[in-house]
Formats: structure tokens, sequence, C-alpha cells
């Protein structure tokens, strides 16, 4: 089969297309044909060698987590889905033909492929950094880097639950984050008090990585009160880095009630190919994404 490898840490560039054996379900997994994987930038993090701590891996390393595709191989005591079903969920080395996934749901219905594929991280993430931050209903989420694929989870359900939100991203993005129910604003010189002129902020998540953990900690006027997923230098200023997922399970199975209550839609921006892994690795890390970037198998 083909799959993206990578036998050394460093840029886009250490990324190949080989051929590999393929992987086989173990016991409480699945195999799928692959046709789609979502692009995150865990991924080229770990392609850094950045996050080692959280993400141990031995090279030469596949690549991906997140995968939607075609049930082929069942593994010893799951029961819940066959051969032939139609399943979106988390495993590893995704940005292949076959993989093997160890948490996993049946797709909605009305929903493609290369949409399934990024949805399971990102709303894992959502869900788990709303829960860190302690925001309740009826106070106002401040979101830098709010149009990408977490932050259009992040917008939708805070929305779902009562939340206000005030959404930071570029200036293209402004009417994607207020389609999703935020207040928009855009970085740049004086950011702070624009953010102050649409409200008091209660808990505030660095979902970009943007050198705006100081501003959020002043603006929530508590470093406990701010969550970062993209800032390594966060703990410096009291504030968690949040990189440890929580139940990828439970995060499937609030996705699917959502999408399929037409409460959470994340879009594609672009897809690529296997061949074009450096290419989505490139774009990932430049940012400024609307929703989310997925390899189609």
């Amino acid at each position: 089969m083909k799959k993206v490898s990578f036998a050394e840490f460093g840029g886009p560039d250490v990324l190949q297309l080989i051929d590999a054996e393929e992987p086989h379900a173990g016991p409480g997994q699945i195999r799928i044909a692959v046709r789609a994987a979502g692009v995150n930038p865990v991924d080229w993090r770990v392609r850094e060698g950045q996050v080692l701590k959280a993400h141990p891996i031995e090279l030469p390393a596949g690549v991906g987590l997140d995968a939607s595709g075609v049930v082929d191989e069942v593994g010893e005591g799951v029961e819940d889905v066959k051969v032939g079903d139609h399943v979106f969920g988390e495993g590893s080395s995704t940005y292949a033909e076959f993989a093997v996934l160890s948490a996993w749901a049946r797709m909605p219905e009305g929903l493609t492929f290369e949409e399934a594929a990024g949805y399971p991280s990102v709303v894992e993430t959502a869900l788990r950094v709303i829960r860190q931050v302690g925001v309740r209903p009826g106070q106002r989420l401040l979101v830098s880097g709010a149009s990408g694929g977490v932050g259009s989870a992040v917008l939708q359900i805070a929305r779902e639950r009562g939340i206000t939100v005030t959404g930071m991203a570029g200036a293209a993005n402004q009417d994607y984050l207020r389609s999703l129910g935020a207040l928009a604003t855009t970085y740049g010189e004086g950011w702070v008090d624009r953010v102050r002129q649409l409200g008091h902020v209660d808990a505030a998540l660095d979902l970009a990585g943007s050198s705006v953990i100081r501003e959020l900690v002043e603006l929530t006027g508590d470093p406990r009160k701010v969550i970062s997923i993209a800032d390594l230098g966060a703990p410096e200023l009291g504030v968690l880095f949040s990189g440890v997922a929580g139940s990828v399970p439970e995060a499937l199975a609030e996705a699917v009630r959502l999408i399929s209550r037409g409460k959470l839609h994340i879009p594609v921006e672009r897809s690529y190919t296997l061949a074009e892994a450096a290419k989505a690795h490139i774009d990932s890390q430049a940012g400024h994404t609307r929703g989310r970037r997925v390899m189609v198998v």
C-alpha cells in the first residue's frame, strides 16, 4: 500500500510517499480502507519532533491521526461495526491507503468522507478546552485563531451551550466567524481595545499561537482562565498548555449528535492527495484556515 512516512525529524521535505506493508487490526481495533485523512497541526509538530513527550514515536514513522473510510477488517472484541460500514475516527499513520483506528463512530447520514475526516481530533480538542477553561452559559469566551478547525468547532459548541463568543481571525474570515454566531474582530494593532469594546472577557482560548498569551491573561485577569493548544511557552505565564487528549469515543459520539441535529458543520477548505502531503503541511503551518484541510485517498 501507499503511505506517507518520514525517517528523520525536519521540515515538510522529509515527508515521503512510500510502499509499505498493510497494517492489521488488533483486539479492540478496526482497519479501514482510508478515503480521507484530516490534516492537523499536531501532524507537523510530530514531524518536527516538537511534541515527543505527548506523542513518542520511533523513526521511520507514519503521519496522521484522523481518518474516514470503509471498515475492511474488525479486530477481536469489536461488535459495534462490521466490514463495509462507513466510519470516521482516530488512529495512527492515517495518511495511507489503509489505517488502523482505535476509536471510531459510524458516519452521520449526509456527511462526505472528506468532511468526516475533519472532525475527530478537532471536536475532541474543542470539547476538552471548553471544559478546561471553565466557561459557563451566559459568559463570554474569547477565541484567538477562531476560523480554523478547532475554532470552528468551539464557536458552534459554545453557541449551542449558551456561551457568547468573540472570535479573532484574519480580515478575510470575519464574515465566516459571524456566520457561526460569533462577534468577530481582527488581529493587528489595537486588537485588545477592539476586543474590550465587544464586551467583558470571562475566559480565553489560544488556538493559533500568535504570541497573544500575555494579552489574553490581561483581558481575563487570571492566567487560569486562559488555555492554549498552540503556544508551547504558555506555561511560563501560568497558562495551561492543553496537549493531552481526553476521551475520543465520547467526543465522536458528541460530534455525531451535533452533526445529526444540524448544530455542527466544519467546511473543508482544501483537499490534497497523498503525494501532496508536504504542501498540506506547509499550508497548515501558514495558518489562516477556514475550516479544515484533508488528504484524499
